[in-house]
């Protein structure tokens, strides 16, 4: 495995490319023109709501309250009209002088009205206009004054041409002019409503072609987004099989190795150990009894023995020619007292299921991960019991380690080199590993591998240099 903080390339395995550009620049970009796109047309559409607030306000409801005074003086006129029709006729047995009155309060709401409309005056009302109705209304009254003055001097029939000859006819062109001027407030009114009609159009066009624009918008960006997360993933999915294949290369040559040096300490050094023993027993023969030399000979002989099984224990730690020969089950058999052995932890070992061969390449890894485990909890969790649970299952083969020691947490702040070669072994079988704490406390190893990877998984061999 690699030191901390340096990348290693397996042979063959270029180095990755220097990575592209970050999209980050451009998101930002695109977020700040999307946000200023829409400050700027939040700021339209105010705007725009608020001219069509102002043509309402200032145009069609003045324009409405406008006519309703001009309704008003429309319905005052009327009235006089009825009166000057009642007053030129001989039908009526009262003097003119009694229409005075009746006269008056009519002038006294025309007045109003003509006051109030004036304040309500249509934006399209010429001076003009105004002028010539003020002025109508002004000679109106001035001869209506002049004909009640006749009739109060007796001038009844005066008065009563008066009346046919002026007063009727400048009523009659009030009458007209207020008309026109109800027209005319119609007319505008119904402009308002075309440009009314026309704001609310161009408005939801504009809004069609933003939400158009926004849309494109979001989809640009989803699309570069999608595009740069399939590059990026691309590239992780690259780098996760380079860093696969590295890992299985690197844990291939370490077996390499480790069975390479097992069989040198096993034929090698076993031998030589073997042949010196022989030969301190032969020449311990010739020694005569009693003889200091003799029992020298016989220590140098158990020291002898001793490193010869030392150097056993030795070759079946690195690797136990056990598991290529007999298989995985009958290697933990041997291996689990032996471990009981050396650092005095009792191990509960239980199995279950209907055992089915596994293959050597797979057994490795299960019996390297158990072996780290138990190395963990001999040398880290300060427990002195250990459970050990090895399960056949109909689609998968388990393995279980459990202590009640010390534990550590799931995700470590940085995880030692054990950790992470338990979980490559288990991806190179593509098993699942996970870390547990149990109820009493301690850790739980639970190491799951699928039967069809532990029956036919196949390691590459790399052999090693003698």
């Amino acid at each position: 495995m690699t030191g901390a903080g340096w990348p290693v390339y397996a042979r063959g395995v270029s180095r990755p490319s220097s990575p592209d550009r970050s999209p980050t620049l451009g998101l930002l970009l695109g977020l700040i023109i999307t946000l200023s796109a829409v400050l700027v047309y939040s700021a339209y559409i105010t705007w725009q709501v608020a001219g069509l607030r102002k043509l309402q306000t200032e145009l069609v409801d003045r324009n409405r309250k406008d006519s309703l005074q001009l309704l008003r003086i429309q319905n005052d006129l009327n009235l006089l009209a009825v009166a000057m029709r009642d007053m030129v006729s001989n039908d009526e047995p009262y003097p003119l002088t009694a229409w005075s009155a009746q006269f008056q309060r009519i002038r006294t709401d025309l007045d109003d009205a003509m006051r109030r409309e004036a304040g309500f005056a249509a934006a399209s009302r010429t001076p003009e206009q105004s002028a010539f109705l003020s002025s109508q209304f002004t000679q109106f009254w001035d001869a209506a004054d002049r004909v009640f003055a006749l009739a109060r001097e007796g001038k009844e029939k005066e008065a009563r041409e008066q009346i046919q000859l002026s007063l009727q006819e400048r009523e009659a062109a009030l009458s007209t002019a207020v008309a026109r001027l109800l027209v005319q407030n119609s007319e505008s009114e119904e402009q308002a409503g075309q440009r009314i009609v026309e704001i609310y159009d161009r408005v939801r066009r504009q809004v069609y072609v933003f939400l158009g624009a926004t849309l494109l918008a979001i989809l640009l960006t989803s699309l570069s987004l999608i595009r740069w997360n399939r590059r990026l993933f691309a590239k992780m999915a690259e780098l996760s099989e380079r860093r696969s294949e590295l890992a299985q290369k690197l844990i291939a040559t370490q077996e390499s190795t480790l069975r390479y040096i097992s069989r040198e300490l096993h034929d090698e050094f076993g031998q030589i150990l073997t042949a010196v023993g022989s030969m301190l027993r032969r020449a311990g023969t010739h020694v005569p009894e009693g003889s200091p030399l003799r029992t020298e000979l016989q220590e140098v002989r158990e020291v002898t023995q001793s490193t010869l099984d030392k150097v056993r224990t030795l070759s079946q730690a690195l690797h136990p020619v056990m598991l290529d020969e007999a298989g995985l089950e009958s290697t933990l058999d041997w291996y689990i007292p032996t471990v009981e052995r050396q650092t005095g932890i009792a191990i509960s070992y239980e199995k279950q299921g209907t055992p089915f061969p596994v293959d050597g390449g797979a057994g490795v890894h299960v019996y390297r991960v158990l072996q780290e485990a138990l190395n963990n909890v001999a040398r880290h969790s300060g427990a002195k019991q250990a459970w050990v649970r090895l399960r056949f299952l109909p689609n998968a083969l388990e393995l279980e380690v459990e202590d009640h020691g010390a534990g550590f947490t799931e995700r470590p702040a940085r995880q030692g080199i054990g950790l992470v070669a338990m979980r490559e072994r288990s991806e190179l079988m593509g098993g699942k590993l996970l870390f547990s704490r149990p109820a009493a406390g301690g850790t739980r190893l639970h190491l799951t591998v699928p039967r069809e990877k532990a029956e036919s998984y196949v390691k590459e061999d790399h052999s090693v240099a003698g």
